[in-house]
């Protein structure tokens, strides 16, 4: 009985051992709330309506074929988009790392060692030439052949915690680059309808350039003559001068939003850019903004993703605090002579069962449990604020959106106002009730009008191109 007793007190030594070792991990405070979609409130001058959501290909709903062929170019050669193939890349390499970690490992080795043997040793009879013994010391050449494994028994699932951990981070990965592939979608689309703009207003401001040299013609005419003072011509060629600011700065903005829109491209030339017309701007808020826009957000759901791979990061930093198992074993042939190395009697098999407990750390696995629990705090609070931010932008877009298209009925207005004038002023000018000057100022403040309302119609678009972005350009 008592000879029972003492084989099991190494055992119970043992326990104890691991009990104390599972003790080490140190308390977790609360952690950062994650925010849910209950927690998504919008402010009551939200006007939601029962349109659908945005399209994978949004864009394609402006009917704009020079729109789509630059879209497909900078998805395809983007350095933005490359480097997040890249990155997807990476993340499925390290999956594929990890995962090789809880797979069985074997190796083949061949190895020779030449070596004195001392006297003095724990080998100290191999040490002389002692036939009896089967020895020719001082001097061996061991020779040894075989295979070796190595198999880590996942007991507490912390290989299988980090396996989950970076798969997550490649399918947040994953997600990045379907939210970099709405950027520039959405980039390209603002530069393009940049360009048309600039275009629509060059062609007005060059209308309004004629009209403006001949009323300067006009004013130094009658100056000329006495009928007028010279400051009302000087007036006038400080009118023309401001027009022809006017057409320099589009002519600029022109190269500046081309030449970002061949950079966005990934460089080399691009085809020539037709005038056409602007699109109607009809992106309006979704019936419901809670779970479909988490669920539509690219960004958001990379963001999510992120979220729960920081928790398996703490759940395998918590597996460390407990013991680990794993099997080594050797097969193969190891003699002193290597004349005898491939002998039957030189075969060598060693199966090696190995427990490790980690007592003392000196504190290197508590810090890392407090590192990865800090990380999923802050991984937490930025999802919180990308998702307060990306509600932000629905509602901010969706109000700019509305108010701008109420300005536009006015300005419409003005422009059929301002265009009936002109007619008018034209029609008495033919009929010599009036001067040729007094029909061109009406012309000219009707081009206003239309100049107004070509830019406010590329706000309009700027803004609904924003707000196709914001809704998350497709379902995930």
């Amino acid at each position: 009985m008592m000879q029972n007793i003492n084989k099991l007190k190494p055992l119970a030594l043992l326990c104890c051992v691991v009990l104390t070792s599972c003790a080490l991990a140190s308390h977790d405070d609360a952690p950062v709330k994650q925010l849910s979609q209950q927690d998504i409130v919008l402010p009551k001058e939200a006007r939601l309506t029962g349109m659908q959501w945005p399209s994978s290909q949004w864009w394609q709903n402006y009917n704009d074929p020079q729109l789509n062929a630059l879209i497909d170019r900078a998805l395809k050669h983007s350095p933005t988009i490359a480097e997040a193939h890249a990155r997807v890349a990476q993340a499925k390499s390290d999956v594929s790392l990890v995962q090789s970690g809880t797979q069985l490992q074997v190796g083949a080795m061949a190895e020779i060692n030449q070596a004195h043997v001392s006297s003095n040793g724990y080998l100290g009879p191999f040490a002389e030439d002692r036939p009896v013994l089967g020895t020719t010391g001082p001097w061996y050449t061991e020779g040894i052949v075989g295979l070796n494994a190595t198999l880590n028994i996942d007991l507490w699932g912390e290989n299988r915690d980090r396996l989950d951990a970076v798969i997550g981070v490649e399918n947040a990965h994953k997600l990045e680059e379907k939210a970099v592939s709405l950027e520039i979608s959405a980039d390209v689309a603002q530069l393009y309808y940049g360009i048309q703009t600039t275009l629509q207003v060059n062609d007005l401001l060059e209308k309004l350039h004629k009209e403006e040299a001949f009323a300067l013609q006009a004013h130094q005419a009658r100056s000329a003559r006495g009928l007028e003072s010279t400051a009302d011509a000087e007036s006038a060629k400080v009118m023309l001068l401001t027009i022809e600011q006017q057409l320099s700065k589009v002519k600029q903005q022109r190269v500046a939003l081309r030449e970002s829109l061949r950079a966005l491209s990934g460089g080399g030339d691009l085809p020539e850019i037709h005038a056409a017309p602007l699109p109607v701007a009809q992106t309006t808020l979704p019936a419901s903004l809670n779970y479909q826009l988490l669920a539509h957000r690219p960004d958001l759901q990379a963001a999510n993703w992120y979220v729960q791979a920081s928790m398996k990061q703490i759940d395998a930093a918590k597996a460390a605090f407990y013991p680990t198992f794993d099997i080594k074993a050797f097969f193969g042939v190891d003699a002193l002579h290597l004349d005898d190395l491939f002998d039957h009697g030189s075969q060598q098999a060693n199966i090696v069962p190995g427990l490790y407990l980690p007592i003392f750390s000196g504190g290197q696995l508590e810090a890392n449990l407090d590192k990865t629990r800090h990380q999923r705090d802050m991984i937490i609070a930025k999802y919180n604020q990308a998702v307060l931010a990306a509600v932000k932008d629905v509602v901010t877009e969706g109000s700019a959106l509305q108010s701008l298209q109420e300005e536009k009925t006015l300005q419409g207005e003005k422009v059929s106002a301002a265009g009936f004038a002109a007619n008018n002023a034209t029609a008495r000018y033919q009929r010599g009730l009036i001067s040729q000057a007094q029909a061109s100022q009406a012309q000219s403040a009707w081009i206003l009008q239309q100049i107004r309302q070509v830019e406010m119609q590329g706000r309009l678009v700027s803004h609904d191109i924003v707000l196709n972005k914001a809704l998350g350009g497709g379902k995930v």
